[in-house]
């Protein structure tokens, strides 16, 4: 009877060992993922998302599944979705108006209603910010780059 429990312990242990093994060399082979890059420069007001110019504020939550991002050498077009809970529309607009003129972009005009849509041009490329607030306080934001013509 001891020989049989000896036997089973055995073959337990046997079995661990191997387990732990295909673990161990699991572990060896994963690699550390690479730097986010879809975060630029970060300043104290905000996040540089793909786009150089377009900063974007801090406590905004970006929404990779809903965004898309066209790229050649030397060109970026695309629109990018963030999403906070429980924000404010008129601080984002006012958030935007500031900084987009920090970087050289030219507010064209603001379409205020059930949606705020704020356009902005540059000498070859256009933005366009859309803020939705829903009715449950949700607010989502997107924000569209691409060319002038």
């Amino acid at each position: 009877m001891h020989e049989k429990w000896f036997q089973k312990r055995r073959v337990s242990a046997l079995v661990m060992l191997v387990l732990l093994g295909w673990v161990w060399m699991g572990c060896s082979t994963v690699k550390e993922r690479p730097e986010d890059t879809t975060v630029g420069k970060e300043t104290a007001d905000g996040k540089y998302y793909f786009f150089d110019d377009v900063l974007i504020p801090k406590e905004l939550n970006y929404k990779p599944g809903k965004s898309s991002l066209y790229e050649t050498p030397k060109y970026k077009a695309g629109w990018l979705v963030f999403s906070k809970w429980r924000a404010d529309v008129e601080p984002l607009i006012g958030f935007f108006t500031h900084h987009m003129e920090k970087d050289n972009w030219k507010l064209v005009n603001i379409f205020r209603g059930r949606e705020f849509i704020l356009n902005f041009s540059k000498p070859e490329k256009t933005c366009t910010i859309k803020i939705v607030k829903t009715w449950t306080g949700h607010v989502e934001l997107e924000v569209r780059v691409g060319p002038l013509a």
